[in-house]
């Protein structure tokens, strides 16, 4: 699993997550990926379209930390997951917990409200 960070206009954090997230692929970003959703009021957009696989301990690992950004005044979305990670995100319900669009515009819109 690769994990690229960056920060857009806004103070938008972007994560962009490339390969398996699964409990090698979690393992591998665990530490980074919490210490980019660290902070008061941050606002982190996931890039999930170049993963492949989703896997329950990834699920974990994206709920744990938007739960954690939301006690803190900050918000995660989800962008633009693809067909396979999609379907495992709605089975499990995980859209009432972070919201997930195919479009960074709307994704974007979402986080700069909030």
């Amino acid at each position: 699993m690769e994990l690229r960070y960056s920060e857009l206009p806004q103070n938008i954090r972007l994560i962009k997550l490339i390969g398996r997230l699964d409990i090698l692929g979690a393992g591998e970003i665990e530490t980074k990926f919490t210490g980019y959703c660290a902070g008061e009021g941050v606002r982190v957009l996931v890039d999930l379209s170049e993963v492949d696989y989703l896997a329950s301990i990834g699920i974990r690992l994206l709920t744990l930390n938007a739960k954690s950004l939301a006690t803190r005044r900050g918000r995660m979305v989800l962008l633009k997951p693809n067909a396979d990670v999609k379907n495992v995100l709605e089975l499990t319900g995980i859209p009432a917990i972070i919201p997930m669009y195919n479009g960074f515009e709307s994704a974007e819109t979402v986080l700069l409200a909030s």
